[in-house]
């Protein structure tokens, strides 16, 4: 199915490393185009020793797996004159290069914007940084926990009195990804009408800024008061009881956006009635409110609850863990896990791309490579 996806016949230098450029390359490349992972030939992209555990697979990290597989590699030392040339021979054929040097240094190398489009003006350029390319912090690191903490974000997780809560999630990074393959998608399409190719730009700031267009929008618009989560069961500070997450009997169910009134009736909890008909009052007493129904829950299991909820048409789910989501039928429907293999009989068990073409969704036989894996081969296709 390769030769059939969209972006079949691309090719995509990826200089970036860690988790914002590697994130946009790995969702190109589910699109079908090719990508050739530049990397240090002393070590490699940073992220093969960043550990989320002490899994190792291969001599590299499970994260480097998960977001580098079926990319090729080139070991490029960018402190070499000949190296540095062979790259920009590559890049005369590259459709795309992506990107994340902290400003100021892919100047440096003369591998800028400015300098590789005049080889290669059909060149689309994706740069991805921490905070943008002007302004105070372009020199602090572009880290994700960093750009959380800048961003406001914190202050939208967990409950009133925890103070800023981190997602525990690289957001930054993987929203980064994404709106770079969008605005990349984007100029490619003005690419083949124009023949024109275009320099996309992001930051880790930009898209957690975007991330918060809903509620900042509200912030904007309503005397910029600041937000104000729940103390009790928290899920969103904007938005009213019930909206939370409750443990059951044995387990937890989550309860979405519903009138007080009809739960009131459901639940067959009286004590809701001073709320019934004062809709203010299911966010300026949301905590006294959640605190009652929170109770109620703990009577019974969650599939009791969810047999009497669901035919009512209230929104709820049960909260499952990965077991149980894997184990579930709406998750194997989906397929979306897949096994990638390594000529050293290195095997992964990965996740697919969340992506269907044509009602088939792409997928992968090879893992992430080696340090320098490809390079004698893209070297002697590139004549070089």
């Amino acid at each position: 199915m390769t030769n059939d996806l969209p972006l079949a016949g691309l090719l995509i230098v990826d200089m970036s490393q860690f988790l914002s450029g590697p994130y946009c390359s790995l969702r190109l490349m589910d699109l079908g185009a090719r990508v050739i992972k530049i990397e240090r030939p002393d070590g490699g992209d940073l992220s093969r020793r960043l550990y989320l555990s002490d899994t190792e697979i291969g001599g590299d990290s499970t994260i480097f797996h998960a977001i580098n597989r079926a990319k090729e590699s080139l070991a490029i030392d960018l402190k070499n004159a000949e190296d540095l040339a062979r790259l920009r021979k590559i890049l005369q054929k590259a459709d795309v290069l992506i990107q994340n040097f902290r400003p100021g240094v892919i100047e440096r190398l003369g591998l800028d914007y400015k300098s590789v489009s005049q080889f290669n003006p059909r060149l689309v350029y994706a740069s991805i940084s921490g905070y943008g390319a002007e302004g105070p912090w372009v020199k602090r690191p572009g880290q994700d926990l960093l750009a959380q903490s800048r961003s406001g974000v914190m202050w939208l997780n967990g409950d009133e009195g925890l103070g800023p809560v981190p997602f525990g999630l690289p957001l930054g990074d993987m929203l980064a990804g994404a709106a770079a393959a969008q605005g990349i998608l984007a100029a490619l399409v003005r690419r083949g009408i124009t023949g024109k190719g275009a320099h996309v730009e992001t930051s880790l700031m930009e898209a957690l800024i975007d991330l918060q267009f809903e509620v900042l929008t509200t912030h904007l618009n309503d005397g910029r008061r600041k937000p104000k989560r729940s103390d009790f069961r928290s899920a969103h500070a904007y938005l009213s009881a019930p909206y939370g997450v409750y443990p059951a009997a044995d387990g937890f169910l989550a309860i979405a956006m519903t009138p007080i009134p009809k739960l009131a009736d459901l639940l067959e909890m009286d004590e809701l009635a001073p709320y019934r008909d004062d809709p203010k009052s299911w966010f300026s007493e949301r905590d006294a409110i959640k605190a009652k129904i929170a109770a109620k829950i703990t009577t019974k299991t969650v599939e009791e609850w969810l047999a009497i909820l669901e035919p009512a048409d209230i929104w709820c789910a049960k909260v499952l863990d990965w077991n149980e989501l894997m184990d579930s039928d709406g998750f194997k429907v989906l397929d979306m896990l897949q096994t990638v293999k390594r000529d050293d009989d290195v095997t992964i068990h990965t996740t697919r791309s969340p992506l269907r073409i044509d009602g088939m969704r792409p997928s992968f036989t090879r893992a992430a490579p080696k340090i320098g894996e490809h390079s004698a081969a893209i070297l002697e296709e590139f004549g070089l």
